[in-house]
């Protein structure tokens, strides 16, 4: 295997997420709860992922209808913190502003690691709806 075409460092399995939230380029943020991804090995024996969580879609929609992009930040612990840039997103049609439904993600693109100094910054920065 090429390992200059993987780009996803861990092992097949599933993968607790300590916090994720998506992330708007005007500085909004929506919280993912209960995030999980999974790493699974393709025919070509390329790691891939894949993802999960909850989110309020009233809060997704209303972040997506002000930016042309939002990306999804990941803390998976310790150094492993992570950005999707624009990943595909889908939710449930739930547009009830108090209740939660299931999101669906995947990455359009290689993740980027984030350092442990930008990443505090990038948190402490961001508006969360």
């Amino acid at each position: 295997m090429n390992s200059s075409r993987q780009w996803v460092p861990f092992q097949a399995g599933e993968y607790l997420v300590e916090r994720a939230f998506l992330s708007a380029p005007d500085g909004t943020a929506v919280p993912v709860e209960n995030a999980v991804i999974e790493v699974y090995e393709g025919r070509d024996g390329k790691r891939y992922l894949k993802g999960y969580g909850k989110v309020r879609p009233f809060l997704m929609v209303e972040i997506q209808e002000e930016n042309d992009r939002v990306d999804l930040i990941l803390d998976l612990g310790e150094e492993f913190k992570y950005r999707l840039k624009d990943p595909e997103l889908h939710s449930g049609k739930v547009f009830s502003s108090d209740v939660s439904a299931t999101l669906q993600f995947s990455p359009s693109s290689p993740w980027e690691q984030i350092p442990q100094e930008g990443f505090v910054e990038m948190v402490g920065a961001a508006r969360f709806l």
